[in-house]
C-alpha cells in the first residue's frame, strides 16, 4: 500500500537528461543550462520512400530516384566490388561468405528508405 503526502506535487518536474537541470515551463524542449534540445522524430515512411527501397533491387537506383545522384552512382559502382568480395569470401568459407550480399543489399535499401528526398516530383493534371 502506498501513501500520498499532503504536499507532494501531482506531476514530476521535467529535467534535462544531460545535466539534470529543471526545464522551464515556457520552453520544455530546451535546457536553460546546456545545449540539449529535444528533437521530434522527423522521418515517417512515405510512398516515395517505399518506391525508392523497391528500386534498390539494383543497388543505387533508389538513391538516384530520390535525388542522391553521386551517392547512387557510388553505390552502383560499389555493388560490383561487393559482389566480388562476397564471392571471394564465399570461396574461402565454403559458401558462408555469400551471406554478405543480402546484408549489403538490405543496408542499401534501409539507407535509401531513411534518406531525405531531394527530388520531390509534384505532378499536376490539367
Amino acid at each position: 500500500m502506498t501513501t500520498v503526502h499532503a504536499n507532494s506535487p501531482l506531476t514530476e518536474t521535467p529535467t534535462c537528461p544531460l545535466c539534470d537541470a529543471v526545464l522551464l515551463p515556457e520552453h520544455p524542449d530546451a535546457c536553460p543550462k546546456c545545449d540539449w534540445v529535444r528533437h521530434a522524430p522527423t522521418h515517417r515512411g512515405t510512398g516515395r520512400d517505399l518506391t525508392a527501397a523497391c528500386f534498390s533491387v539494383l543497388p543505387g537506383l533508389g538513391h538516384l530516384y530520390k535525388g542522391h545522384r553521386l551517392l547512387g552512382a557510388i553505390i552502383m559502382l560499389g555493388s560490383g566490388f561487393a559482389v566480388f568480395a562476397a564471392l571471394l569470401a564465399g570461396f574461402a568459407s565454403a559458401g558462408w561468405g555469400l551471406l554478405l550480399l543480402p546484408l549489403y543489399w538490405g543496408a542499401v535499401m534501409l539507407h535509401v528508405y531513411w534518406a531525405d528526398d531531394r527530388a520531390r516530383h509534384h505532378h499536376t493534371r490539367g
